[in-house]
């Protein structure tokens, strides 16, 4: 870590050897700037980086992303040898694709496999990657809901959950270790793809996600209305596609697009802060719903591994679901529609955030479930997921979610 005593001494090494992308900024900060900049590193743990786009030791810019990726090559080198191997993918951020590419000519010059997604794509595609590929890792530049300064890398792990607390020390060690300029070997990603050191993720991997996704129904041939009407926004981030895509495949074409939050875009600019979390965030949508009388609306964060949902009440109103509303209301009709057509596993789990509404496990209780609650975090309920896997009783596993509008 950069120490309050020389972060001077560290802007002055910047201004000297940055890339040239950022020295014009690097010579227009004053004073707290440059101290904010430059009084630490940018901190690494389980959720990866995630900080303000700029120049500097404690900013998302291609040095931070390189070094991050030398230290992460160097863990992957030691864990897996020659046989590492990493999926990238990213969002529509700033600097998003940038980044991944950064990222990609790193691994490409350490020896590690790079598998990247040719367009953006949401955070579960690399997850999904990882597990098709036989991935050592994944690598998603994201800063999810954050407002549109931020950006940020998650890493994953070869189970493609999110690393936890043991593994982000280690490769924490390992970035600590390589000096921003002098300590990361890198290569062109261009390059890269000649050498097919680089590849891009072939198609064939997004339609077998999709088709996964389409396989969690639990209608089991129920007939239902699949005229309602839904109002959908991606808030300006990956999820048109792969959403848009799915729904009609699945027979629900009754779909308004909020057009204003259509297409992809790193500012944000009718959505400042892309939380679904928040009614704000769904504002424009709402009033798509009221011009239309949708019965419902979607709304997926920028890197669409979140959903927020709007209803339409007796009164006509909107209501925004709360993440622990959500959970409740699928629990109960995944639980109920596995007990109805004779789907329901034994010993069958419920998995949940210690912060997440107790009322689930009253409800899983009911219909036979054992619930286990985990620290904050959805890392948390897919490292329990692993546990079951490695036990070979995966098929135990029901539904998890967490209050903040995570649901797997």
């Amino acid at each position: 870590m950069t120490s309050t005593r020389d972060y001077k001494a560290e802007y002055k090494r910047w201004l000297e050897r940055a890339d040239e992308s950022l020295q014009s900024e690097l010579k227009g900060y004053d004073e707290a700037r440059i101290e904010d900049s430059f009084y630490k590193n940018l901190a690494f743990g389980t959720g990866g980086l995630r900080g303000v786009i700029g120049a500097g030791t404690n900013r998302m810019n291609i040095h931070t992303v390189s070094k991050a990726s030398q230290g992460l090559a160097a863990y992957l080198r030691k864990e897996y040898g020659n046989e590492a191997s990493v999926a990238i993918g990213y969002d529509s951020r700033i600097n998003s694709e940038l980044f991944a590419r950064m990222a990609a000519g790193v691994f490409a010059a350490n020896g590690v496999k790079v598998f990247i997604w040719n367009r953006l794509l949401p955070v579960p595609t690399v997850s999904y990657a990882v597990r098709y590929l036989g991935a050592s890792a994944g690598v998603m530049i994201t800063a999810s809901h954050n407002p549109s300064q931020y950006n940020g890398y998650k890493v994953y792990g070869h189970d493609g959950c999110q690393i936890t607390t043991k593994a982000a020390a280690e490769i924490l060690e390992a970035i600590e270790d390589v000096d921003i300029f002098d300590g990361v070997h890198s290569e062109s990603f261009d390059s890269g793809l000649d050498s097919r050191k680089i590849t891009y993720i072939d198609e064939a991997v997004f339609d077998s996600f999709l088709q996964e996704v389409k396989n969690q129904s639990v209608l089991y041939g129920d007939a239902i209305d699949k005229n309602v009407s839904i109002v959908y926004s991606p808030l300006n981030g990956t999820g048109l596609e792969p959403v848009t895509r799915i729904l009609r495949e699945e027979g629900y074409t009754n779909i308004t697009l909020v057009e204003e939050q259509k297409k992809p875009d790193g500012n944000f600019p009718t959505c400042p802060y892309p939380n679904p979390e928040i009614k704000e965030a769904l504002a424009l949508g709402i009033e798509y719903c009221q011009k239309t009388g949708a019965d419902l609306m979607l709304a997926t964060d920028p890197d669409c591994d979140r959903v927020g949902i709007a209803v339409k009440g007796q009164n006509g109103d909107y209501q925004l679901l709360s993440g622990n509303e959500v959970g409740l209301l699928l629990l109960d009709y995944i639980c109920s529609q596995r007990q109805k057509h004779g789907t329901m596993p034994e010993n069958p789990l419920l998995l949940k955030t210690i912060v997440t509404i107790d009322m689930a496990d009253r409800i899983g209780a009911d219909y036979g479930l054992e619930t286990i609650n985990v620290l904050t975090g959805f890392k948390f309920i897919g490292e329990q997921i692993g546990i079951l896997e490695g036990r070979g009783e995966e098929e135990r596993y029901v539904f998890g979610f967490e209050e903040s509008y995570g649901y797997l």
